[in-house]
């Protein structure tokens, strides 16, 4: 790899060639008819790839104070204003919070702000601005995950939700292109990082794909704990058209408190 990379400058710009480019699935924002049936109080949102979250995780959300973070696209946020919170979307990304933006704009929702930044650092905010923190699978993307639940625990008012949806690291234990064809074969050590692989690193930047990281358990769920957090409720789901969640669960989701 560039041993000069700055890996938050480039997945900034990688997700922003995401936009760009407009087939990834989660850079595009919800139509006009997702937006109305959240104006009338029924929706799903999604903190993983298949499964809802449950609607008994969420408070009422009439005047909640969310922060949506690195929730950029154009897709929960808005869903989240229509039902009558104020929301700040925070993303690393312009052209995701873009998205957002256009959503607002073409519905009306005067309570959605953006905010451009690194989830690692919300000093930006004071303590405990938000009601609720929405945090869908995104961390994969940071190097560092334990300041994220440091400075969530910091903004979140006591009494506060954070909905966290992030990767098993198992998944990475796998040749990648052998699990496209079909072949599941053990052959990276955990933690794994993109980086650290000259040719999924050179892969990733042909394509102008983000640079991932598997993180621990440990700093997925004792980093939550560690923070002061308490986990009352969990969930797995599966990634689609994935040999791999044939064999266990690809992804995890946590709903945790702030006392």
């Amino acid at each position: 790899m560039d041993p000069k990379i700055n890996v938050r400058n480039y997945n900034r710009e990688a997700w922003d060639k995401q936009v760009e480019i407009g087939e990834n699935p989660w850079t595009k924002p919800v139509n006009p008819e997702v937006i109305e049936n959240a104006r009338k109080g029924f929706f799903q949102v999604l903190l993983t790839e298949t499964k809802p979250v449950p609607l008994d995780w969420f408070p009422p959300f009439k005047g909640l104070k969310i922060l949506a973070l690195a929730s950029g696209g154009g897709q929960q946020g808005p869903v989240f204003a229509a039902l009558g919170a104020s929301v700040t979307v925070f993303d690393n990304s312009p052209r995701q919070l873009g998205r957002d933006r256009e959503v607002a704009e073409r519905e009306g929702l005067t309570k959605l702000s953006t905010v451009e930044g690194d989830a690692r650092d919300l000093s930006i905010f004071p303590d405990q601005s938000f009601d609720l923190i929405f945090h869908p699978v995104s961390n994969v993307f940071i190097p560092e995950i334990v300041p994220i639940w440091r400075e969530a625990f910091r903004v979140l008012r006591h009494g506060g939700t954070l909905l966290s949806g992030f990767m098993n690291p198992a998944y990475y234990i796998f040749d990648f292109d052998q699990a496209e064809n079909g072949i599941l074969e053990v052959k990276y050590k955990l933690p794994y990082a993109d980086i650290d692989h000259q040719e999924i690193y050179q892969r990733q930047v042909d394509h102008h794909w983000p640079l991932e990281y598997s993180h621990t358990l440990t700093d997925q769920l004792a980093g939550q704990l560690d923070a002061g957090f308490q986990i009352i409720g969990l969930y797995e789901d599966v990634m689609k058209n994935m040999l791999i969640s044939e064999y266990f669960p690809v992804y995890i989701a946590t709903r945790a408190l702030k006392p």
